[in-house]
């Protein structure tokens, strides 16, 4: 047997011998780091196809982007995203009835961001928006064959997904294959996608009760400020780390949601609802 395959086999008895505390801390010594973060990608329920998804101006304001954030510390990654999607556009959606894309984690070109990203759909007509007027300036639905000017983040990202001006364009992380928007299923009712709703900080508001649906007044109402989530304006969740993201941290300290595909989950038991990348 060769020399350097027996030191390594006696490397591993030694290492799987050691209690499991000792082996995740020296995995995490050894171990490349990341930031995990969720992206939302939300589809009007009752627009006609190709349909409409909702979009964010945030400062400077020179582009639009999705729903995203750094996850918190031992949080799901879709309960992260729906809480993210909740904080910046008043829009409530339930992590089960989130969709992982394929691929669900994308691991941006830096090396240093992993993005989950998840799809929903929502009906518009019912379903208020609401900006806090700091991190996020305006919440609008624009129809997928129109979009408005977006942040690079999420023009590329969306583009994986065939959405947008880069739609079918990969980035060199992503190997190439056949990937998909997987909306959760519903049939499109009406709706035109020549106009699009939104709601601005220079709309009349109205408050949402924080832990009830954001729903019930009709599409482009605004309401009251929401709490920020405390992350810098950007496109993904490379841009916008808060105090409780696991900044810094290797992919050990992030659980995943449970079957997304590429994205490998810790040993340690976590607990939580709601969880975005460098791809907002």
């Amino acid at each position: 047997m060769n020399i350097h395959r027996q030191i390594r086999g006696l490397a591993y008895q030694a290492f799987y011998g050691l209690p499991l505390p000792m082996r995740r801390h020296i995995a995490r010594l050894v171990s490349p780091k990341y930031l995990v973060g969720a992206v939302a990608i939300i589809r009007d329920a009752e627009a006609e196809a190709p349909g409409r998804i909702l979009m964010l101006r945030q400062p400077p304001g020179r582009g639009w982007g999705l729903p995203a954030g750094i996850l918190k510390r031992g949080e799901l990654p879709a309960v992260g995203a729906a809480r993210e999607l909740f904080e910046e556009s008043g829009v409530r959606v339930k992590p089960a009835d989130l969709t992982p894309g394929n691929p669900n984690a994308i691991v941006h070109p830096n090396g240093g961001v992993v993005d989950t990203v998840w799809f929903g759909a929502v009906p518009a007509s019912t379903t208020r928006l609401a900006v806090d007027g700091g991190e996020v300036l305006e919440a609008r639905w624009f129809p997928i064959d129109a979009l408005p000017d977006l942040t690079w983040p999420t023009a590329r990202l969306l583009g994986i997904y065939g959405l947008g001006p880069r739609a079918g364009e990969l980035p060199p992380s992503i190997p190439a294959g056949p990937y998909r928007t997987p909306f959760p299923s519903g049939s499109p009712t009406s709706t035109s996608t020549s106009t699009s709703t939104s709601v601005s900080t220079s709309s009349p508001t109205s408050s949402p009760t924080p832990d009830g649906p954001a729903s019930g007044g009709p599409a482009g109402s605004s309401a009251a400020e929401l709490p920020s989530s405390g992350a810098a304006p950007g496109s993904s969740a490379a841009d916008r780390s808060s105090p409780d993201a696991a900044a810094g941290s290797s992919a050990a300290d992030h659980p995943s949601s449970g079957g997304s595909a590429g994205f490998v989950g810790a040993e340690r038991p976590v607990s939580g609802s709601p969880a975005s990348g460098d791809g907002r």
